[in-house]
């Protein structure tokens, strides 16, 4: 195989796996899907200080429109709170909330389990030389992003 038949290849199995994935983590539990998990995981990565509706929006990839949507839906589910900023008042922070905090301790162990059988037979090198791939896979993304503003 060549490498552009390689690359090709990878391109389409992440493609692929991240459908995979949403399939196999929506089934994780009835109330919370892959998404809203990885949106509640990404704001308690940066909560201080409390993230924006903007800056979710950017680490996540999604368009302020679809954050918006998905903070509002886990707003009535009683997971997160939205304010306005007191400094600027265009500004929505995003606030995890007591509820959200103990409904996911109480989950954990079935989240540790997932990413165990998600990883099994994973040794270090591998998981460092997937890690090191992806993070670079990233900033080229990233790099093709900046070139089109």
């Amino acid at each position: 195989m060549t490498d552009m038949e390689k690359q090709a290849y990878i391109f389409g199995g992440i493609l692929t796996l991240a459908n995979r994935l949403q399939v196999l983590g929506d089934k994780l539990d009835d109330h919370i899907t892959l998404k809203q998990w990885l949106f509640i995981a990404v704001i308690s990565k940066l909560e201080q200080p409390t993230p924006t509706i903007s800056e979710v929006a950017k680490v996540t990839g999604n368009s302020r429109q679809n954050v918006k949507k998905m903070a509002a839906l886990l707003e009535k589910q009683g997971f997160i709170s939205l304010t306005k900023d007191e400094q600027d008042a265009r500004i929505v922070r995003i606030h995890l909330t007591s509820r959200c905090i103990a409904y996911f301790q109480n989950r954990s162990g079935k989240e540790n389990e997932f990413m165990a059988n998600l990883f099994d037979a994973f040794d270090d090198k591998l998981t460092d030389g997937l890690y090191e791939g992806m993070m670079k896979l990233a900033d080229n993304v990233n790099k093709m992003e900046n070139a089109l503003e």
